[in-house]
């Protein structure tokens, strides 16, 4: 009936073998209910078997006995029923099914016993009454101890063994019969049991592969497969999270928590100069130094990019989030080894503290983004905290966005315009279109502020369209031999939809597209170089000049003029601070002869004094624009003051320094 590998695969691998801590507990929950039936069933078949033998045998056989028994069994009973499997550890759960398996062994023995010293005092109903109570009990506990196979089978092959030869014994035929059968039903039965306990096994261990490929793939999801750090969606858990634990006692507890954002000063030049699988070093790197960090209190990772971030719990004594952010800066200002090669990146830092700067989520990240923002363009390398100054900053910036979409911000917008001078002609060649904004309420704003809020606000195409057929409408005014300069957002070269627009607009205008110079920046090709420089084939298609503007203050200016078909490109104003000095001018030397070599014209922009005019003319600089030649005015006083311009270049000074 039972084949050798059968009773080896079963008996040695699965039954005997010591159950994995989580196996244990689910065979726990599964005996639980179980066991209370088991212990039931015993409980009233010793009752219903000493109730046929009251009078027949001893009064410790019928009553003393079975009352221990009862309550042994009632013992074990409400045990198993305020037991909780699931707080149970595997080394808990493996000694309880130790314990059950010997009491199972044992009160089996005692049971089989007592059934046997009382048949000796009864007729032939009563030893046929415990004959048919011992196969049935036998039969329910096996039942019963489905999910422990070792004390069902070892309460099996006692009673097979000990029934049969006591029925043997007795010489009556009819209980050898039941003894027979008995053990025919008890063998087949330990088949069944055994072959469901194997499926058990089987379903179980699926579950389990599939709870730990369930989990795994969960920690995937949350980590961040470069780095190994938690990733954004892991670490906006946290911080949801936390911030609900903690916002209904953020009153009385204080200071909580923080939330620090951190970004990497240098990576794009590393990244573009050696390569992505550098990019990617360096990327470990930082969260290798990172995790160093991690701890209890300290929660790091990498949000994207070159972003990473930090949580930062209740700080212990003196350990300000500040002084935190500030150490893991140093730490990644530590230079870092690719190849033969030592590269630094540095770190800035925004830091953003809980309730202060904000009581949700959100809210806490972008304050800490704005705080990064401050840090990168006023503190590089350093951390800055958010502020009260930086929240009535952000209410500003909203009240600019919302006018950004005003129906009436095309009347508020006006375009000034500033001269370009050619030394050798001392004529003004060309105007650059400057963008102004006067608003009812906030006054004058900034165009520098205007134009990264409409940006922000996704009100940038707009803005772009409306300033652009104010320029060209101004520059349809100016003699034919002088062009005009207008700036492209770092959003609008990469934006098919602006691009179209701006050649419709250029068509409904009117103004000779030879005429139209766009200047670009360095930040608007690095947005998406292939977009860019698609969109820069369609414009100059049109015949549309095209200049790079601020050249010398970027990490690539040198690899866009080479990749990229430019006209002109526009010396960055912050050269002229260093003219007077010999390095200073070499530098600027430098570039113009590289735009000669080039056949680029190249604008000097910033000349603000006379001295700085004598040089780039020594030089062979021939643009000029600056103060010096005429500051931003409306078109009307630009077209009013030509002449004098132009002569003021020709040498009269006195008449130059009105007209700046």
């Amino acid at each position: 009936m039972f084949s050798d590998h059968w009773i080896r695969k079963v008996l040695i691998e699965d039954l005997f073998a010591r159950p994995c801590d989580r196996i244990a507990v689910r065979q726990i929950t599964e005996l639980r209910a179980q066991i209370v039936s088991l212990y039931a069933l015993l409980s009233i078949n010793t009752c219903a078997l000493s109730f046929t033998h009251i009078g027949l045998a001893p009064a410790w056989l019928t009553l003393a006995f079975p009352a221990l028994f009862v309550a042994l069994s009632a013992t074990r009973l409400v045990q198993w029923w305020r037991l909780q499997p699931e707080t149970l550890s595997g080394h808990e759960a493996r000694r309880h099914l130790r314990l059950t398996g010997i009491l199972a062994i044992a009160l089996s023995v005692v049971f089989l016993g007592w059934s046997f010293a009382l048949s000796v005092h009864g007729g032939p109903y009563e030893q046929g009454h415990m004959a048919i109570l011992v196969a049935i009990t036998v039969i329910g506990c096996m039942f019963c101890l489905t999910h422990l196979p070792i004390a069902a089978l070892g309460v099996a092959l006692i009673v097979t063994v000990a029934f049969p030869a006591y029925c043997l014994v007795s010489g009556n035929a009819v209980f050898i019969a039941i003894a027979l059968n008995t053990t025919f039903v008890t063998v087949i039965m330990g088949r069944i049991l055994v072959n469901n306990f194997l499926a058990f096994i089987k379903l179980t261990r699926s579950q389990l592969e599939a709870e730990r490929l369930a989990e795994e793939n969960a920690r995937l999801a949350l980590t961040d497969s470069l780095t190994g750090l938690p990733n954004r969606r892991a670490f906006f858990q946290q911080v949801e999270a936390l911030t609900e634990e903690t916002a209904p006692k953020a009153a009385e507890d204080g200071l909580p928590f923080a939330l620090a954002i951190f970004d990497l000063d240098r990576f794009k030049p590393i990244n573009d100069t050696y390569g992505h699988k550098a990019g990617d070093r360096v990327l470990q790197e930082t969260g290798r130094r990172l995790a160093a960090f991690a701890g209890a209190e300290v929660v790091v990772a990498r949000l994207g990019g070159d972003e990473f971030g930090a949580l930062l719990r209740r700080p212990a004594e003196g350990g300000d989030p500040a002084e935190v952010c500030a150490r893991i800066c140093e730490a990644l200002r530590v230079p870092i080894r690719l190849g033969e090669a030592l590269v630094t990146t540095g770190c800035s830092a925004g830091l953003a503290l809980f309730p202060s700067a904000g009581r949700t989520a959100a809210e806490l990240f972008d304050r800490a983004d704005y705080a990064l923002y401050h840090s990168k363009l006023h503190r590089r390398g350093h951390t800055t905290v958010f502020s009260q100054e930086h929240e009535s900053a952000i209410r500003t910036e909203r009240t600019i966005e919302d006018a950004l979409h005003s129906p009436d911000l095309a009347q508020q917008l006006e375009v000034h315009v500033q001269p370009i001078l050619d030394l050798r002609t001392s004529r003004v060649v060309m105007v650059e279109g400057l963008a102004r904004w006067t608003h009812p309420i906030l006054g004058r704003v900034t165009p520098d502020r205007f134009i990264a809020a409409a940006e922000r606000c996704g009100a940038i195409h707009r803005l772009t369209a409306t300033l652009l057929r104010k320029a060209l409408a101004d520059a349809a005014r100016l003699p034919p031999e002088i062009g005009l300069s207008f700036n492209l957002s770092a959003h609008d070269l990469v934006s098919r939809e602006t691009v179209a627009a701006i050649l419709a607009i250029m068509g409904e205008s009117g103004l000779d597209p030879r005429r139209l110079t766009l200047e670009l920046t360095e930040t608007a090709l690095m947005r998406d170089f292939e977009r860019a420089r698609e969109g820069i084939t369609l414009l100059r298609a049109l015949g549309i000049r095209i200049a790079l503007d601020d050249f010398g203050t970027g990490y690539s200016s040198l690899s866009y003029v080479h990749r990229l078909p430019l006209d002109r490109v526009k010396i960055d104003r912050s050269f002229m601070a260093d003219l007077h000095s010999a390095r200073g001018e070499r530098i600027v030397a430098t570039i113009l002869d590289f735009c000669r070599n080039l056949d680029l014209s190249c604008v000097v922009e910033g000349v603000e004094t006379e001295e700085q005019r004598t040089i780039l003319h020594r030089l062979g600089g021939r643009f000029l624009q600056g103060y010096l030649i005429g500051k931003p005015m409306r078109m009307t006083a630009l077209l009013d003051s030509l002449a004098v311009i132009e002569r003021g270049a020709g040498g009269d000074a006195s008449e130059q320094r009105l007209i700046a």
